[in-house]
């Protein structure tokens, strides 16, 4: 009955089979991995927004790398404003997708270190891109400043080129080791996102709360892809099944025809 699971096409089919079903469970841990990794991530993000601000020398230094958890950690600093060696960086979005500049600004603690401060976003209207676009100025004098500690920007990790050959006080990454060769200042590692005070005007454009990623996706996925999984020998085993019962309902009617023949002399 079962006899037509030896044809080629039956072997071709079941080794596919067998092939999809492992395929599809490691796509399906594959997917609860990056389930963990997201969730993860959005905790470190709500741990680090709920924390309560601390002086951003308690978490940077001269050299210093930014780690995952001291991430979007708020801190403050008191000093002043460097607007002489202001630059902005090209090509980025706000809240709108609308493409402009990030004004960084070197702020002076009172130590004579300075930390990079991420002061939001202009819009590019000026007359051309090569032209530094008006940026509208920081408070004058001494101030303190809070902001969410960030990590330098790396090619590697941003997917942003390093362009060269910019125009004069453009850049196209915020890196801590290379303003501070640029500045040829003290500079403690990572940058800050500012978040007050908040410039007159709204411009720049504050830069908004880190988002969360949709770890929720990623587990649907997974139920999705071990559900596939299932579903092959299921429907491997109906398929068989079907086969079998048309081959035999079309022998019953062959045998039928046969004996429905007049007999011949």
């Amino acid at each position: 009955m079962y006899r037509f699971l030896m044809s080629r096409q039956w072997v071709i089919l079941t080794l596919i089979a067998l092939l999809l079903i492992p395929t599809m469970i490691r796509l399906g841990i594959w997917q609860m991995h990056r389930y963990e990794e997201r969730t993860a991530r959005n905790q470190l993000v709500t741990d680090a927004l709920a924390a309560k601000p601390v002086p951003v020398e308690k978490l940077t230094a001269l050299g210093h790398t930014v780690t995952s958890a001291e991430r979007y950690r708020t801190v403050t600093a008191t000093g002043r404003f460097d607007t002489e060696d202001e630059v902005v960086v090209r090509r980025r979005t706000n809240s709108d997708d609308e493409v402009g500049y990030h004004v960084l600004t070197p702020f002076v603690l009172d130590d004579g270190k300075v930390l990079l401060v991420n002061r939001g976003w202009i819009p590019s209207d000026g007359p051309s891109q090569t032209t530094f676009p008006k940026v509208p100025a920081p408070p004058s004098g001494e101030v303190t400043v809070q902001g969410r500690l960030m990590p330098s920007e790396t090619t590697a990790a941003s997917g942003i080129k390093d362009l060269k050959g910019l125009p004069d006080r453009q850049i196209m990454l915020i890196n801590s080791e290379q303003e501070a060769r640029r500045l040829d200042a003290r500079v403690l590692g990572g940058y800050i996102a500012q978040t007050a005070p908040e410039p007159k005007g709204d411009i720049p454009e504050l830069l908004g709360n880190p988002g969360k990623e949709d770890a929720a996706l990623n587990y649907a996925y997974a139920i999705q892809w071990w559900l596939f999984a299932a579903a092959v020998p299921v429907g491997w085993v109906v398929l068989a099944r079907r086969e079998a019962r048309d081959r035999a309902q079309a022998a019953t009617k062959e045998q039928d025809a046969s004996e429905a023949e007049p007999a011949t002399v």
